[in-house]
């Protein structure tokens, strides 16, 4: 897959503490759904299959990794937070963070409904 030019200015552009952590979250949303496209919406990196899928919203000291079907997915993965109609998110607060075993099974639930 091609990588979006308006997302890879974004991340030169973040603060360099947060940048590793954004590019980690990235690299793993495009390495295991490489069927959703890459992108900037509001401001943030947005992946979109049949519709918006996954995001990573961008904070002073931490990212989420958003997922716009996430309610549909909460009681199934109780790491999720938020109580917005349908956006859910997972905090990441580290680099470390991006690599919790966690984050897989939620990318790939959210996938999957997008599909459906």
């Amino acid at each position: 897959m091609a990588s979006d030019p308006k997302l890879d200015a974004l991340i030169r552009g973040l603060d360099p503490e947060l940048a590793p952590t954004v590019k980690a979250l990235r690299a793993l949303v495009n390495r295991e759904a490489p069927e959703l496209r890459e992108g900037v919406k509001w401001g943030n990196p947005v992946w979109t299959g049949q519709e918006n899928c996954v995001c990573i919203m961008l904070y002073d000291d931490h990212v989420n990794l958003g997922f716009f079907r996430g309610a549909e997915l909460a009681e199934k993965f109780p790491r999720l937070e938020g109580t917005g109609k349908g956006l859910r998110h997972v905090k990441i607060l580290s680099l470390e963070d991006t690599r919790s075993p966690d984050l897989l099974p939620i990318l790939r639930a959210a996938v999957e409904l997008d599909t459906a």
